[in-house]
């Protein structure tokens, strides 16, 4: 096994657990405050999305070297 698949193995974990906890904290914030579900869930995306840019930036990072 190369250590470049085992970089991207790393980068692809990341991203998911980092989503993970995006969204349950998200749920959390909800459930704690319904009338604000808008601004959460906005901000839950764009996190989201960012999570994923930087794991795709590793993974393409992993497989290049």
């Amino acid at each position: 096994m190369s250590f470049a698949a085992i970089g991207a193995g790393l980068a692809v974990i990341g991203a998911g657990i980092g989503i993970g906890q995006v969204g349950g904290r998200a749920m959390e914030g909800i459930a704690r405050q319904p009338e604000a579900s808008g601004k959460i869930q906005t901000a839950m995306i764009i996190a989201a999305a960012l999570v994923e840019g930087v794991a795709l930036f590793g993974v393409v990072v992993a497989l290049i070297k």
